[in-house]
């Protein structure tokens, strides 16, 4: 790959050497630097990657993208950069990587159909519903998102919602190479700051969203800069879908240069759903709904929840312009299955158990409104919340538990380095103003052991804040734990009377 070509949509500069440099890899980690690649350094929050360019050098690396000025690189250097090194300076290395990695592996997104969602709420179930219904039409997809990588059936794990631009681009590749035809992905505000989509234009980008959250050290310092972030989709894309309800609409879609379509429940769009309906059967809990627009068709989902309306919604907008068979799309969101969101594990006529993600005050405020709709007998909410971030969170997640929940046991939820009892506290504190029923169970087995065993008939029981993940983390270790697989063997390892409800423990 040549260096100069692949850098051709931004600014550089050449500060040393041949601008027809060649590279055979992208390498951002300097312990990767060898002979045939190109470097590309980043001033991070916590580490400036510039200081390794004399390791990399000695490892053979003779081609730099670099933030730094021509002196300060040959000072790090010792007095002089090598004869035969080319340096090329940048006004961001986060950028240069995106377009450099997107040359590496020959610009695979542009062979497919690019969907990219995003919002506070809603990204992960949104984007398997059009993964679901696009499989449905016989159509091969790849997705990226909170939940790993899925490409050819199976499921790579990602740190990110939205991972680093190198990743993103081999994971594009491997899409291409199986054969996808679609690539759907979860674009966060971060992925958007950080210049992790940078050089990629979606076909289609769906804007569900917008709500107070990620807002602190190492995220976004106000809403503000959150807002505009989650905004600059409408700029990467040729077709924007956004929700129309969503208060902020008006700033979401300020200056966007896509052509716009919108979808709601209650302001006029697009793409208009109406008569909701909730649905609980013994084999179906969710809801019924028609779609006025596009398609014109009525609608079952198989989720509970009036936000995951909207999410459907966003599914069938962008669905409607990709020419699929109608009754495909009804069946693909009648039998749906998102791991982790609004996910029914276990339903009974003493209890029903359902997993989710919420982990914020929004989410979680948003969930229990909807269990409420099923009229359960008691709503019982199991959760904590994460250590080492904003105390903001756990403050007003007490109090919704208080306000919403007829029981909260209160537990770990990757307490990072932090005390579980400590983050519990702090939850109680804000809880007991309410004056919200509840109890501390600090071991997340138990208290989801206790919820089950202690139901009542009719009861629902939600278990939040970590929906897919399949792990805890304690003082920097993570230990294998995953809600579901908890809830099914305390389930399978009950006793049961002849009606089929479990024995008094």
């Amino acid at each position: 790959m040549n260096v100069a070509e692949s850098l051709k949509e931004i600014k550089w500069t050449l500060l040393w050497g041949n601008p027809q440099a060649e590279a055979e890899e992208v390498v951002y980690d300097s312990r990767k630097a060898k002979e045939g690649t190109v470097f590309v350094c980043m001033k991070g929050t916590k580490v400036d990657s510039h200081d390794f360019i004399p390791q990399a050098i000695r490892q053979g690396c003779r081609i730099l993208v670099t933030e730094r000025g021509l002196d300060w690189l040959e000072e790090k250097a010792g007095g002089t950069l090598p004869k035969d090194a080319a340096v090329f300076q940048v006004e961001n290395g986060r950028q240069a990587l995106a377009h450099l990695a997107a040359a590496r592996f020959g610009y695979p997104a542009q062979k497919m159909v690019c969907i990219g969602v995003t919002g506070t709420k809603g990204k992960t179930t949104t984007t398997y519903m059009i993964k679901a219904v696009l499989e449905a039409a016989g159509k091969k997809v790849g997705l990226i998102g909170t939940a790993g990588a899925v490409i050819g059936g199976r499921t790579y794990p990602t740190v990110n919602t939205t991972p680093e631009s190198y990743e993103l681009e081999k994971y594009f590749a491997a899409m291409a190479k199986e054969g996808c035809e679609y690539m759907i992905m979860e674009v966060s505000s971060q992925g958007i700051k950080m210049h992790r989509v940078d050089g990629i234009t979606f076909d289609y980008g769906i804007f569900t969203n917008i709500s107070n959250d990620h807002i602190g050290p190492d995220e976004h310092k106000d809403f503000e800069e959150y807002l505009y972030y989650k905004s600059r989709i409408l700029d990467r894309c040729r077709v924007g879908i956004v929700n129309r309800d969503d208060e902020h609409f008006q700033e979401i879609v300020r200056g966007h240069s896509c052509k716009l379509y919108t979808y709601g429940l209650e302001k006029a769009g697009d793409f208009q759903a109406g008569n909701i309906q909730y649905v609980s059967e013994p084999d179906f809990v969710g809801l019924e709904f028609s779609e006025q627009g596009a398609w014109d068709m009525n609608v079952r989902v198989n989720i509970p929840g009036k936000f995951n309306v909207y999410n459907a919604m966003a599914a069938l907008s962008v669905c409607s312009f990709l020419d699929l068979p109608k009754e495909r799309v009804r069946h693909a969101l009648e039998h749906l299955y998102v791991n982790g969101r609004m996910e029914i594990v276990h339903t009974s006529r003493r209890c029903t158990v359902i997993v989710d993600y919420a982990h914020n005050a929004v989410s979680m405020e948003s969930l229990l409104e909807t269990l409420r709709d099923y009229k359960p007998k008691r709503l019982v909410c199991v959760f904590g919340c994460g250590g080492n971030r904003s105390k903001d969170r756990r403050y007003s997640m007490g109090e919704i538990g208080g306000k919403l929940a007829d029981l909260c046991i209160l537990t770990a939820d990757n307490s990072r380095y932090e005390k579980t009892e400590d983050i519990i506290a702090d939850i109680r504190g804000s809880l007991e103003k309410t004056g919200g029923k509840y109890l501390e169970i600090p071991d997340r087995r138990q208290a989801i052991e206790y919820s089950i065993l202690h139901a009542q008939p009719g009861d629902m029981i939600a278990v939040i804040g970590k929906g897919h993940e399949d792990y805890q983390e304690e003082n920097g270790v993570r230990r294998p734990f995953l809600d579901r697989q908890v809830i099914e063997e305390v389930i399978a390892s009950q006793d049961r009377d002849a009606s089929g409800f479990f024995k008094k423990p």
